[in-house]
């Protein structure tokens, strides 16, 4: 969550705070994104970057398994 203000002169973010803004930050072919979030949509796209951390990790896990697999394979083949 970030906070700015909305560029009318008269409202009150020019002198606070500013407004509550959600955003979600990702990068898509080396390029970094950043997206508004409605305020309606936040707890939907927490759950999402949730579920993608998890992903990301179970995939970082096979690939590491997959990795001491082939050290096997290749210490068994020498001998």
């Amino acid at each position: 969550m970030t906070r700015g203000s909305c560029g009318k002169p008269t409202c009150h973010c020019r002198k606070g705070e500013g407004h509550e803004a959600w955003s979600l930050t990702f990068m898509h072919q080396g390029e970094k994104h950043v997206l508004r979030i409605p305020m309606p949509w936040v707890e939907q796209a927490r759950r999402g970057v949730a579920q993608g951390k998890e992903f990301k990790e179970a995939v970082a896990e096979i690939f590491a398994s997959n990795a001491l697999l082939f050290g096997i394979q290749a210490r068994q083949r020498r001998r």
